[in-house]
């Protein structure tokens, strides 16, 4: 869905507008890659562990990666009963009517999800005379594509969660939150799951666990990204991962990662204190109830 100009103020307040830049482009996950290091995932350490120690995605790597601001309230909420705690016990769609002028077709729903298909038709043109409740009304639904499916995605992939509605319905406040801290623990979260051999598909913040990869792994990073701004993983917003041989590259990926030494990694700021990240990340995934339905 395009960031239209008259937009950016709230994305701004939001705290979520360098985010917003890096959704202008297709984000391509070089899926060979990221499944050699899951492989690699330790969920009772939350950390990696390669042949030179143990080292993880932190706090530091999501604001400078994605530009999100690690500060602030957290994202809390309940996800089974989303209902029973919304303010005055309000029905949901109600109050997703107010804010957004009207209901989306019944085949376009499910359970307290909305196709994504929805909000992208509904709201991709913004009228020239648009008045600014019209705005507000385009910006809280960029938001919600934008939180659901880049940041706190589930594995379908395709579908925007209304457990955002709280957060929406007040745009100058949205920027008291940790939006940062949230993304990391839904991270850690969604690596947990995956390193189960019952689950296949990995959902989540990829775009921060992909550019960690390039960044922290220079030998495993693609050849002629050297132009970049802030957020860093703007660097990689053109890269296109082959589409052939997926299985002989895990294998070349995976021999990659027994040969590296400490020599071979970038180690500013890589190395952290685990038992105070983990508390911290552990608190965000207490109270951060995200997507169960793996």
């Amino acid at each position: 869905m395009p960031m239209h100009d008259r937009i950016i103020p709230y994305l701004e307040r939001a705290e979520l507008y360098h985010l917003a830049r890096l959704n202008s482009q297709w984000f391509w996950l070089d899926e060979p890659l990221v499944s050699a290091f899951v492989e690699r995932w330790r969920p009772e350490t939350h950390t990696f562990h390669m042949p030179f120690g143990e080292c993880t995605v932190t706090l530091q790597d999501v604001a400078f990666q994605l530009g999100l601001p690690v500060d602030g309230e957290a994202v809390s909420g309940c996800l089974g009963e989303f209902e029973k705690y919304m303010e005055g016990g309000r029905p949901a769609w109600e109050w997703f009517e107010d804010l957004f002028g009207e209901r989306p077709p019944p085949n376009k729903v499910k359970h307290m999800t909305v196709h994504f298909t929805w909000f992208h038709e509904r709201f991709r043109v913004l009228p020239p005379d648009a008045s600014e409740e019209t705005v507000r009304i385009y910006a809280r639904a960029y938001i919600m594509m934008l939180l659901s499916t880049q940041l706190f995605g589930d594995k379908s992939a395709n579908r925007v969660h209304i457990r955002w509605l709280p957060f929406v319905a007040n745009l100058d406040d949205m920027g008291r939150y940790s939006w940062g801290s949230a993304a990391l623990a839904w991270l850690y979260r969604c690596m947990c799951r995956v390193a189960n051999m019952n689950v296949t598909n990995l959902a989540g913040p990829l775009q921060l666990l992909q550019s960690w990869i390039f960044w922290r792994f220079p030998s495993l990073r693609p050849a002629g990204f050297e132009v970049f701004s802030f957020p860093l993983a703007s660097r990689w917003s053109a890269y296109l991962p082959p589409n052939d041989g997926k299985e002989q590259r895990v294998i070349r990926y995976r021999l990659a990662l027994d040969r590296l030494t400490a020599r071979d990694v970038s180690f500013i700021a890589i190395r952290v204190s685990f038992f105070v990240c983990s508390l911290f990340v552990t608190r965000y995934i207490l109270v951060v109830v995200m997507y169960d339905e793996f």
